[in-house]
């Protein structure tokens, strides 16, 4: 179109699997406030806002004036970031104190999960990448941000709402397992890291839920709160697997090449950090000390990527110039 300048083409051209640079960046913001980095959370959570808006503006874009487009990408996985990412600066929001944002944040997330959702399952069919478990992760995310919210306001409607959400999040982990292409372990762009992550954020929904259940005595009884705790601890444990697996498949054979998927290997780097360090909070585990190696970790990969995620849109900015 005449007239319309180089970035709005570049920004156009996203992919939905640009959501997850949001998913990085707002899930690391929460784990440096939780190790009490606040400065350097807070400016990372400047720069994940502007991403947000950013791809809403171009999401909103997509849907007015490019509904056949927009249709074809809403069915695939990559579409759930949208959902994700909402619901992780929502969380972040929430531990800043700004719980009417934080809720507003949730109640759009819940108005485009169920539309997204049905559509991602309907079309997932063997093989498929790992961005299939975005429907665990899109589903986790609601349970996080309705669990910490539920605390916050001592809520406990929501917090009941955010445990279902909890373990509709495990099943369709299951689900996206079933389908899910064991190749891409060693061949996926970044994306298959999400196998991992979408247990760390389920065991980061489940610290939730066990923080929320300590403010009182009218959510869970002890056997719930017991099988709530064993539940996480097991999914933590589980997401370490992966994590151990997919590091050595990164050795074995190295795709240092940039690609927008690679946000979807910092997302679950920094989920994994930051679900310890809330285990460890919530259920009393010595998992604070291992949360925050891999949290810097995860910082070390955001800025690998980052750097990568910079020269690549300059190139093609260039180009469209």
């Amino acid at each position: 179109m005449p007239g319309t300048s180089p970035f709005r083409v570049w920004l156009a051209q996203r992919p939905p699997a640009a959501g997850a640079a949001v998913m990085a960046t707002g899930i690391l913001s929460t784990g440096l406030d939780l190790t009490g980095h606040e400065p350097l959370s807070l400016v990372i959570l400047a720069v994940g806002c502007v991403a947000w808006l950013a791809l809403a503006a171009d999401f909103v874009a997509r849907l007015l004036g490019d509904r056949s487009r927009w249709t074809a990408e809403a069915g695939t996985p990559a579409a759930l970031t949208a959902v994700a990412a909402t619901t992780v600066l929502g969380t972040r929001f929430s531990a800043l104190g700004w719980q009417p944002l934080a809720g507003a944040l949730l109640a759009l997330a819940v108005v485009l999960w169920p539309g997204l959702i049905v559509l991602v399952v309907r079309n997932s069919r063997r093989p498929m990448p790992g961005a299939v478990f975005l429907s665990c992760v899109a589903t986790e995310g609601l349970a996080v941000l309705g669990a910490t919210l539920a605390r916050a306001e001592a809520t406990a409607w929501l917090a009941h709402t955010a445990l279902v959400f909890f373990w509709l999040g495990l099943a369709l982990y299951v689900f996206a397992l079933g389908c899910f292409d064991l190749r891409q372990i060693f061949e996926g762009p970044g994306d298959q890291w999400v196998a991992g992550g979408a247990l760390a954020i389920s065991a980061l929904a489940g610290a939730r839920l066990i923080a929320v259940g300590s403010g009182g005595p009218y959510l869970w009884n002890i056997d719930d709160s017991g099988v709530l705790r064993t539940v996480t601890l097991a999914l933590f444990v589980l997401d370490l697997c992966w994590y151990a697996v997919l590091a050595v498949a990164e050795v074995v054979r190295p795709r240092p090449s940039y690609d927008v998927r690679r946000w979807s290997t910092v997302f679950p780097l920094g989920m994994t950090a930051t679900a310890g360090l809330s285990l460890a909070a919530a259920a009393d585990v010595p998992l604070r000390g291992l949360g925050e190696v891999l949290l810097w970790v995860a910082v070390a990969a955001w800025l690998a990527v980052a750097a990568g995620a910079v020269l690549d849109a300059r190139a093609e900015l260039r180009a469209l110039s």
